[in-house]
């Protein structure tokens, strides 16, 4: 990843989540992370591992495409990700944001929010 921008770097992190891998999840969500979901439901990280863990034919099946996406950075170790994702199954279109973190090296989201649009 040395050779993409930094914005490309947290994109790339982003679209890794997407993928509802527990593997991925696992590494990249801070152990304190925690989510409002476009649901309306609040996540924890163990719920979110949990719920790849129990459904991994529907969540591996999901798929989005992500447009507008920025960065601010709000410190030198603390990212501000924005962006619109629409989930192809069902033509969802959601304005999402999350909050990233470099702990021990390493770029973990400890936030996300996903609001729906109408």
């Amino acid at each position: 990843m040395e050779h993409q921008s930094f914005e490309e770097q947290i994109l790339y992190l982003e679209k890794q989540l997407m993928t509802y891998s527990y593997d991925e999840l696992n590494e990249y969500l801070a152990d304190d992370f925690f989510e409002f979901g476009s649901s309306g439901n609040i996540f924890d990280k163990k719920a979110q591992l949990d719920a790849v863990r129990d459904d991994k034919a529907v969540t591996n099946s999901i798929r989005y495409t992500v447009t507008d996406f920025n960065i601010k950075l709000l410190a030198s170790d603390v990212v501000l990700a924005t962006y619109r994702s629409l989930r192809h199954n069902d033509s969802k279109l959601v304005l999402r944001s999350s909050i990233w973190k470099n702990i021990d090296g390493k770029w973990q989201m400890i936030f996300h929010q996903g609001t729906p649009t109408k």
